[in-house]
This record gives structure tokens, C-alpha cells and sequence, in this order.
């Protein structure tokens, strides 16, 4: 983990003019919330770094529980913090409009502390299994866990397509885990371990039980109607009614109706050849003339 640069903090710049660029008042409420509070940290964070971060030793070992807290709010510096957010800014409108504000705050908030949970347990794993106690010293700072954990979320609700690692197109469904070892292939220092907590959360929530005990907890009601930001919470689940669109009928109902509008407009000139590479089977033209006979009665 680098110290923050003290310099010009370009990486920042650079994110708070793709902000505008995109434009405030086009961000949802808790995507917009995640950034800001994100960038006050960093310009004034409430802790140094090395007490900030998260590590088996300092949090399970010392009981520091705090930085399960801290540590996705914190950057080591500016361009950490700007692919980070940069990232976040795109994942949130995206998610935010689909699941609606309220839900999107909670999974920010069950994916954070969840992130940092299981990126303890994958660390102390490592140090016992390859019996290496360096695993337990390791600590991270920084959104991307959470941030793995939402790019899951967004593969689920989007599995066509491909997307472009390192050059090469790989489907969406495989790209999370492409990204996880691009990553750590062009820069080794990064932390696997967080990275892959992320993505194992994700998975809990969109293949296994989270998403029911988030439910749980919540209260949450299938038929709730919960309006945030315009979109809501649950657009898939909203039950349609298709009487409006049939008035009712059954599909041979529909296509009698159809055919005898049809029949109706063209008047009662007579029989007249049907129109260009249209063709009634026996049985329609039968049921045609039928109509016909029933219309000049």
C-alpha cells in the first residue's frame, strides 16, 4: 500500500470533471452520495492510512473492528481513488435506475462490511493453509472489493455481450474474473484477496441465499411498491395486465375479431383477390365467407 501523493492530485481532477461531464442532476441520489463521500475522505480522512486499513492482525487480532468501516473509504491516492469512483460512477447509474435508491444503499452497505469480512477469513486462510503469517499482515485500503462485487451484479443483469480485458473480448458472464487476474497481472501489488472477497460476495447475493436474508432482514414485501428516484425498486416483479392490450379475449377470439374488422372495411364490393403473397388456407377462407354471409344478413 503506497502513501497518498502530495503533489497535484490530477487522478481527482480528472474524476471531478467527468462528474460534471456526466452532470450532477443525471447521477441517482446514493451513487452521487458514494462519490462524495468518498472524495471528503480522501481530502480529509479521519484516520492515516496504516490506521485505516484492514488486516487480520490489526482488526481481528487487536480488535480493531473500526476499519471494516474505514477501509472502503479510504484511497491510498489520487488515481486509486479515481479508477475507483470512476467505476462506481458508471456501476451506480446503472444498478441505482434498476433496483431503485433505497435498495442500492443497502446493498452498498451489506457489500462493504461483507467485502471486508470475507477478505479477512481469505487472508487468514491463506496464512494457515500455506502456513505464511505475512497473510495476516496484509492490509487494504480502498472501494474495489465493493466495486467487484456490483460488477457481478451488473454481468447477472446484463449476461450478453462481451467485454474488452486487456485487448480481448470475453463474455460478460467470465469477465469478472478475467479482470481479477488482468489486474493483478499488470500490477502485482494490488490486493487479490479483496478483489476476490468482492467477487464472492457478488455471487452470494445473485446465485446464493444473500439476496433472501437481505429480504429477510429488511422486511422487504414482493408486491411492495417502493418508488426511488423515479425507477422502482423491483421492475421486473411488477405484474402486468395484459386485459388492457386484449379486452379479455382468447387468441382465437383476437384473430376472429382482427379478421372480421378486416372484412368489415373493405365493404360489401364483392370478392376481391387477396393481397400481395397472402394466402388463407382452405379452412380461413371458409370461415371468410362465413363471415361474409353473416355480415350482409
Amino acid at each position: 500500500m503506497q502513501r497518498r501523493s502530495r503533489g497535484i492530485n490530477a487522478g481527482l481532477i480528472l474524476l471531478l470533471s467527468q462528474i460534471f461531464h456526466v452532470g450532477i442532476s443525471n447521477i441517482p441520489p446514493v451513487t452521487l452520495a458514494t462519490l462524495v463521500l468518498n472524495i471528503w475522505f480522501f481530502l480529509n480522512p479521519l484516520k492515516p492510512l496504516f490506521e485505516s486499513c484492514l488486516s487480520v492482525e490489526k482488526c481481528y487480532q487487536q480488535k480493531d473492528w473500526q476499519r471494516l468501516l474505514l477501509s472502503p473509504l479510504h484511497h491510498a491516492d489520487d488515481w486509486h481513488l479515481y479508477f475507483n469512483m470512476a467505476s462506481m460512477l458508471w456501476k451506480g447509474i446503472h444498478l441505482e435506475r434498476r433496483l431503485g435508491s433505497r435498495w442500492f444503499a443497502y446493498v452498498i452497505v451489506t457489500f462493504s462490511l461483507l467485502t471486508g469480512v470475507l477478505y479477512l477469513f481469505l487472508e487468514s486462510a491463506l496464512a494457515e493453509f500455506l502456513d505464511e503469517p505475512g497473510f495476516r499482515r496484509n492490509c487494504a485500503v480502498g472501494f474495489s472489493g465493493v466495486l467487484f462485487a456490483l460488477k457481478v451484479l451488473n454481468n447477472h443483469y446484463c449476461p450478453g455481450g462481451f467485454a474488452n480485458i486487456l485487448g480481448f473480448p470475453v463474455p460478460n458472464r467470465l469477465a469478472c474474473w478475467a479482470e481479477l487476474l488482468a489486474i493483478h497481472f499488470i500490477s502485482p501489488g494490488t490486493s487479490f484477496a479483496g478483489h476476490l472477497a468482492g467477487i464472492l460476495v457478488g455471487l452470494m447475493y445473485t446465485h446464493g441465499p444473500l439476496k433472501k436474508i437481505m429480504k429477510k432482514c429488511a422486511g422487504y414485501s414482493r408486491y411492495q411498491d417502493s418508488y426511488q428516484y423515479g425507477w422502482p425498486a423491483y421492475s421486473e416483479e411488477i405484474p402486468r395486465n395484459y386485459d388492457a392490450y386484449t379486452a379479455g379475449l382468447s387468441e382465437e377470439e383476437q384473430l376472429e375479431r382482427a379478421l372480421r374488422a378486416s372484412l368489415w372495411d373493405r365493404g360489401t364490393c364483392g370478392p376481391s383477390p387477396p393481397p400481395y403473397g397472402f394466402r388463407l388456407s382452405p379452412e380461413e377462407e371458409m370461415r371468410r365467407q362465413r363471415l361474409r354471409r353473416f355480415d350482409h344478413q
